[in-house]
């Protein structure tokens, strides 16, 4: 059976009750039928007493039977229930003991009957209150707690299964350009292993993070850039103009990687019209990636992995809305830089 915690309200509480009750109810009685208050306040005492622990174990049952936050009904119900039954049977069986016996002197009027069943009750619905009002809150805090718990683990799930889809597509699309420059270039292809290597190392790096300075997803961009570069010569274009106040600001992985592959797949790149690629930050701290468009008459079939990716894990981490926006010649990505702080999403 559950433990109450409730030590010190039982030591002190209780007992206090019982004075306090004890002089407003029924010292001026027995001041005047001259009964010893020493007397009356230990009989006070062992009722209270007797009153309250049979009170507690209704609160046990109740508990026990009824547990979960959202049976708080049910569970106050069998509390009130077992406090009314419990209290008449027990108080008017000792009223009846008092009144047969002349405990006090006198015998017990019809009055003292309701005053002697009714006024245990009214010690014992304030005490229950305090109790329910602690199990209440205890049991709220636990709820929302595993809450907040269970939405981590499923964001932590839900991030690293979106990790899991970047790895594999960035590498069958490295591998799918390697596979054309093999044919076209093979000395290139080389250097293409070399720089994609380099390229792949960072990936692996950055696998157990959620997050990463934009400066350094910046200098990834760039040695990517050189593979593009080494695809298509000066056919693609790529411009970089961020303020150094933003190079601490974080950006998840693989994020520029992500809207430089999705502008190169989608689009025409040819050395007279280059695909021109700008990554850039506004006076908001924003980041920016452009391109121009002329997309390709035989469009390259796409399960939207990229964008969709970028998208999903701004809303997971919280974050502001990734923006796009299209016109006839430029295709656009606004995206959110988030400070740092101790709570980001990160693996140790």
């Amino acid at each position: 059976m559950e433990k109450l915690n409730d030590r010190w309200l039982r030591l002190v509480g209780v007992p206090l009750i019982s004075i306090v009750s004890n002089f407003i109810f029924f010292q001026p009685d027995n001041d005047a039928r001259h009964i010893s208050r020493g007397l009356a306040l230990g009989v006070s005492l062992v009722e209270c007493v007797l009153v309250w622990e049979v009170a507690r174990l209704g609160i046990l049952l109740a508990r026990g039977r009824y547990p979960r936050l959202n049976q708080t009904t049910s569970r106050i119900a069998v509390q009130v229930s077992w406090f009314v039954v419990t209290m008449i049977i027990q108080r008017l069986a000792l009223v009846y003991v008092y009144d047969r016996t002349q405990f006090w002197g006198y015998p017990m009027s019809d009055r003292a009957y309701w005053v002697n069943t009714l006024i245990p009750l009214l010690f014992v619905v304030p005490l229950a209150t305090i109790y329910e009002a602690r199990y209440l809150y205890r049991q709220w805090w636990v709820t929302y707690y595993e809450a907040e718990q269970l939405k981590k683990e499923a964001l932590q799930s839900q991030l690293d299964s979106l990790k899991a889809q970047i790895n594999p597509h960035f590498l069958f699309n490295s591998l799918s350009t390697l596979s054309s420059l093999v044919v076209e270039n093979p000395k290139q292809a080389e250097r293409f292993i070399e720089e994609l290597a380099s390229v792949y190392r960072y990936v692996l790096q950055t696998n157990d993070q959620l997050l990463t300075t934009l400066a350094t997803e910046l200098q990834f961009i760039r040695a990517y850039f050189n593979l593009l570069q080494m695809r298509f010569g000066r056919s693609v274009e790529l411009t970089v103009s961020i303020e150094d106040r933003f190079n601490t600001l974080l950006i998840p992985p693989l994020t520029l990687q992500l809207l430089v592959e999705n502008a190169v797949k989608h689009n025409v790149a040819l050395p007279t019209k280059p695909l021109l690629i700008q990554i850039y930050t506004d006076e908001r701290g924003l980041l920016i990636v452009k391109n121009t468009v002329r997309r390709k008459q035989n469009m390259v079939p796409s399960n939207r992995t990229g964008l969709s990716n970028i998208i999903t894990k701004y809303q997971l981490l919280g974050q502001p809305d990734v923006v796009i926006s299209q016109s006839d010649d430029c295709f656009q990505v606004t995206v959110p830089l988030i400070q740092e702080t101790r709570h980001d999403y990160t693996h140790h």
